[in-house]
């Protein structure tokens, strides 16, 4: 919708920031505090996306850093933002890290739809959900929830000012 309405926009997935397999894994494959701690490199969303875009930054930005299917860096070239130009973050447990969001979004599933929803071998990920939805409330950080419980009707707060 953005590019129709002639924005720029980059897309930026934080499992490109993923942090080398020898740190995730540092607490074993399936440990959900190093997954909602330590999984993802939060420093180099801030100093690569976040930082090239405040006020007298290059406004070049790094859209990924790291393959994790390799396990090394993926030499993506840096991508300029034009003036107006808008990026789009997406992932888990970004709320909480006081990144600048201008809008923030957060996709909210009840904890039965999230198990349900969680293909078997990566339901070890569950405890590190319930973490973060008790610890950093994304609820009542976003400025608009997404209920996604059923993907064919989700149900959304509105956005913020709009009555």
């Amino acid at each position: 919708e953005l590019r129709l309405r002639g924005r720029s926009v980059l897309v930026v997935p934080t499992e490109g920031f993923l942090r080398p397999a020898s740190l995730r894994f540092e607490y074993g494959k399936q440990d959900a505090d190093a997954y909602l701690d330590g999984w993802f490199d939060t420093g180099a969303l801030w100093r690569e996306v976040f930082g090239p875009l405040e006020a007298g930054g290059s406004g070049r930005v790094l859209p990924d850093l790291w393959d994790p299917v390799t396990d090394r860096a993926t030499r993506t070239p840096y991508h300029p933002l034009p003036e107006g130009g808008v990026v789009v973050v997406h992932g888990p447990f970004l709320l909480g890290h006081w990144f600048p969001f201008a809008l923030t979004v957060h996709l909210r599933l009840s904890p039965g739809a999230l198990r349900r929803r969680t293909a078997e071998p990566e339901r070890w990920t569950l405890p590190a959900f319930t973490r973060y939805e008790d610890e950093v409330a994304p609820m009542e950080r976003a400025d608009v929830v997404v209920r996604a419980d059923d993907p064919a009707h989700p149900a959304w707060s509105g956005l913020p000012g709009s009555g």
